[in-house]
């Protein structure tokens, strides 16, 4: 029999059910920003420049109420905020709870505006015939994972917890920084700076959104840190609890793996296919057996594809390669080689691979954006941006991490537990950095947090200086705790961007750190380095705190600690 259960719920009518909700509040925000979103984007189009500066010129000329402006002061874009407040009828009266819901659904109508761009754009230059996919499609489809977290964060149903809603809003703020950067390589001419415009002026709106809820929530979060009465949370089956501890001839999957036609597939994604359906429809886990064998094969799965697990033989045997990179064309968020968006993702026992080399710039094996996920006994190896945890909360244990520039990097709230991290030989003058954590925003509950592993350089690094992490974005947040480090990190620690770039805005900390590489006598001296946290500081990056991990990872059956 199998270990794990069917849900009997539907995801169609879950959505059926989400949009009669929320139809008329939305359809409200849509009818009275209508003409607003119009102009803006007929202008973003002529000229990039003016985007931002048209949503203030074309909102309410009403006065600001008193309640509005509170609420917005402690935003970072109190403007955007008080426009959005007072485009809609009431809003002085309405609680801050009342405010913030029209924060999120502004937010919401933002975006269905902006995907309507991105989608035209992509139409009007797409040239017949198959293509590779550009920055462009990165945010239609980022722009539609964001649509569904902000829908997540005003539903009931959905939002269980404040430490939730900072999630998702935070990833959806993520993902509008990674459309961005994907639309670097789009010409002005192709629509790329009026879209880049438009993604900006939403940033702010979602940002906004983000420190309402703080000022709303007080800054604190009372969920999460205990376990459930039966030691595992409602949305994992008994069954899943038990898989990770499990070896393949002990489960039943759902789809097998094998290349020499022994299983039900002969490669990944016809599995991924398969059990799609039910993945989409929320039916409980779906599990794919990757046999031993190397599979040369993009794998990719989206956000509606959720609690998909890829169970393999083990480290070295069963093997995904890929070789995209931005040396080639590809959007650092297009070369993954395994991309996991969707909520829920396991893998275990896998080998994952960009093997395009030190010289290629951007490569990365595998992208993970998908909430409450767990890495379990995998390698993963690459050089530059090998690993890109991109955003919501993530959890690796047991695995092996090999790259050069950057390596580990992105926007989640994540936590490395008895890794063995592994920085290689760069290409020629080439600096490595273990991490580059790409916070964007003060509010937002993310960071890397490397606890208990193990940081050794390779055999043939030689003298190459090697860095614990630089600051991709302004509040970037990294802290290495109770770690071992050998002689390959450099006695500085830490690296910058570019000159004095967020030097006082982000977060390093190290504690109980142990090896020839833990030393903190020669580190950088910056505002935001702290080389000796105290345990109540380092704690609040533990797995219980950080990610909330006592209220999901049990269900999972991952083995992992707590607290320090």
């Amino acid at each position: 029999m199998s270990i794990y259960e069917l849900r009997v719920s539907s995801k169609n009518r879950e959505q059926k059910r989400r949009f009669i909700m929320w139809s008329c509040a939305i359809s409200t925000v849509l009818i009275l920003s209508a003409a607003l979103f119009l102009t803006i984007t007929k202008q973003a189009e002529a000229s990039s420049h003016h985007s931002f500066n048209a949503v203030s010129r074309a909102a309410t000329t009403t006065k600001t109420s008193s309640a509005v402006a509170a609420a917005c002061a402690a935003t970072l874009y109190p403007n955007a905020c008080e426009s959005a407040l007072a485009s809609v009828a009431g809003a002085p009266t309405k609680s801050p709870k009342k405010l913030f819901d029209i924060s999120v659904q502004f937010a919401m109508a933002r975006t269905h505006s902006v995907r309507s761009m991105a989608y035209n754009l992509t139409l009007k230059h797409q040239k017949p015939g198959s293509r590779r996919p550009t920055g462009m499609d990165d945010c239609l489809e980022l722009l539609d994972i964001s649509l569904d977290q902000l829908n997540d964060v005003v539903n009931p149903k959905t939002s269980s917890s404040p430490h939730d809603v900072k999630t998702w809003l935070s990833a959806a703020l993520t993902n509008q920084a990674t459309c961005k950067d994907s639309l670097d390589a789009i010409d002005a001419s192709d629509g790329g700076d009026a879209m880049s415009a438009q993604v900006e002026s939403l940033t702010h709106f979602i940002s906004n959104s983000l420190a309402l809820h703080k000022k709303l929530d007080g800054g604190k979060d009372p969920g999460g840190r205990k376990l459930l009465s039966d030691g595992f949370p409602a949305w994992l089956s008994a069954g899943d609890r038990r898989l990770l501890q499990a070896s393949p001839k002990d489960i039943r999957a759902d789809a097998v793996v094998a290349k020499d036609g022994s299983g039900t597939h002969k490669t990944i994604n016809e599995a991924i296919a398969f059990v799609s359906p039910a993945a989409a429809a929320g039916r409980g886990r779906s599990v794919i057996y990757v046999k031993a064998g190397t599979y040369n094969e993009y794998i990719s799965i989206p956000s509606k594809r959720k609690n998909v697990m890829l169970m393999g033989d083990g480290k070295g045997k069963s093997v995904i390669v890929g070789s995209r990179n931005a040396a080639n064309g590809y959007t650092t968020y297009g070369t993954a080689t395994v991309a996991a968006m969707g909520a829920g993702f396991i893998a275990k026992g896998l080998t994952i691979i960009n093997n395009s080399g030190p010289s290629k710039n951007q490569a990365v094996a595998l992208r993970v954006g998908a909430d409450k996920s767990v890495i379990y006994q995998c390698s993963i190896q690459g050089y530059q941006d090998t690993l890109y945890t991109h955003s919501n909360r993530q959890f690796y244990s047991e695995d092996d991490i090999y790259g050069t520039v950057d390596f580990i990097f992105g926007n989640s709230a994540v936590v490395f537990q008895n890794c063995f991290i592994q920085p290689r030989k760069p290409g020629g003058g080439q600096r490595n950095s273990v991490t580059a954590q790409g916070r964007l925003d003060p509010n937002q509950n993310t960071g890397i947090s490397i606890h208990k592993c193990r940081i050794v350089g390779a055999s043939d690094l030689g003298s190459t200086p090697t860095y614990l992490g630089r600051p991709w974005y302004k509040y970037s947040r990294t802290v290495v705790m109770e770690t071992y480090m050998d002689g390959s990190i450099y006695p500085a620690g830490w690296e910058p961007w570019s000159g004095s770039f967020a030097l006082s805005t982000l977060y390093y900390g190290e504690y109980a750190n142990t090896g020839p590489g833990s030393s903190t006598s020669g580190r950088v001296h910056w505002p935001g380095v702290h080389s000796s946290l105290s345990m109540a500081e380092a704690s609040k990056f533990t797995v219980a705190e950080f990610i909330f991990g006592n209220s999901w990872l049990p269900g999972t059956g991952v083995s992992y600690t707590a607290g320090l």
